[in-house]
């Protein structure tokens, strides 16, 4: 009797309908993507590694990716996964708000009181270059509130005034920052620098103007885009922070308090139009209106990790109470020129 041949057990390769769950908060928006672990202790470094092109293709369907109940314990496990999705970490620079780097290339979110909200914005989007994509780890969720809404901008650009639109694509943004006042980051913070000679060469490069003012005071003036296309889907978005930027953002008592002191343009930081003259406070008004009629928000999770493309998507932040700690990677930086263009004239 022959012996018998022991049969080859056959792998079992599991698909990745399997392997995670494809979910949506809303089915008709579907708006961010969510992705859930569909099996126990699923590695979602190794996992999200594997399937880069996946991951890509997500983002630039539905421009924000929510990877949630994943085990994502430690600063450590969020900066190897972005690091499984992308080999260009950035460096924050130009600062527009305080932050704090935890790990390397990781950062600690936009330094605001909590009982302020942040009004939807994409990141950096006051300079010459800013990131591609964003990731946001939440590490310790707030006791209330602190959500971090997002907008779908290919909505935003559609809902916009055909009036707001025109009139920017007409004359364009230009920002206007004043440093060292003592109200808001001195140059050296903004810069990451204390050598005046490498903000001269930072300015020239991005094409800002820099004026020095005595005492340790410096005044920069940007004329930027205000509409761009996207590198890979040509849609036209609406890409700027003349709302973020422009006196109307701030509050009543607080913007009258500066105006007392300070003439327009020599408050720490104002948008005009590109000509010099003066926004509207009722377009800001309307574009912050708009972003927040298309937001969607979400309670966030301990481990939760937000991806979104900064083309895309808009972001911003709700008042909360309680200890918060969002921490924040950048990646694949963007210089405008060729491959997509400023949509202002």
């Amino acid at each position: 009797m022959r012996d018998a041949i022991p049969r080859r057990r056959k792998g079992v390769r599991l698909s990745d309908r399997d392997l995670v769950r494809f979910e949506y908060f809303d089915d008709t928006a579907k708006f961010p993507l969510v992705i859930a672990p569909g099996v126990e202790d699923l590695n979602l470094v190794a996992w999200a590694g594997e399937r880069k092109a996946l991951i890509e293709g997500a983002l630039l369907d539905h421009g924000a990716v929510l990877f949630r109940g994943f085990r994502n314990d430690t600063v450590d496990d969020f900066s190897q996964f972005v690091s499984s999705l992308t080999d260009e970490q950035m460096d924050y620079r130009e600062r527009a708000a305080a932050r704090s780097e935890v790990a390397a290339q990781v950062y600690t979110s936009t330094a605001y009181p909590a009982d302020q909200r942040i009004p939807l914005h994409h990141e950096m989007s006051y300079s010459h270059s800013w990131p591609t994509k964003i990731w946001f780890y939440c590490s310790l969720p707030p006791r209330t509130g602190g959500r971090t809404p997002i907008a779908d901008d290919r909505k935003v650009v559609d809902m916009l005034s055909p009036s707001i639109k025109d009139a920017f694509r007409r004359k364009g943004v230009m920002y206007v920052k004043n440093y060292g006042n003592g109200l808001d980051l001195c140059w050296q913070d903004a810069f990451q620098t204390d050598d005046p000679a490498v903000v001269e060469r930072y300015c020239r490069e991005a094409g800002m103007t820099c004026e020095w003012r005595g005492e340790g005071r410096l005044r920069t003036r940007a004329v930027r885009h205000v509409m761009v296309s996207h590198p890979k889907l040509g849609c036209s978005l609406w890409f700027n922070h003349a709302h973020m930027f422009h006196l109307s953002n701030l509050s009543a008592d607080v913007r009258a308090g500066l105006l007392a002191q300070f003439d327009d343009d020599e408050v720490p930081r104002n948008a005009f139009f590109g000509d010099g003259s003066p926004i509207p406070d009722a377009m800001m008004d309307e574009v912050r209106k708009t972003y927040d009629r298309a937001m969607v928000a979400f309670d966030w999770r301990q481990g939760d990790i937000l991806l979104l493309d900064n083309f895309l998507t808009s972001h911003g932040r709700e008042p909360f109470t309680g200890p918060r700690e969002i921490l924040v990677a950048m990646a694949e930086r963007f210089t405008l020129g060729a491959t997509a263009r400023s949509e202002t004239v």
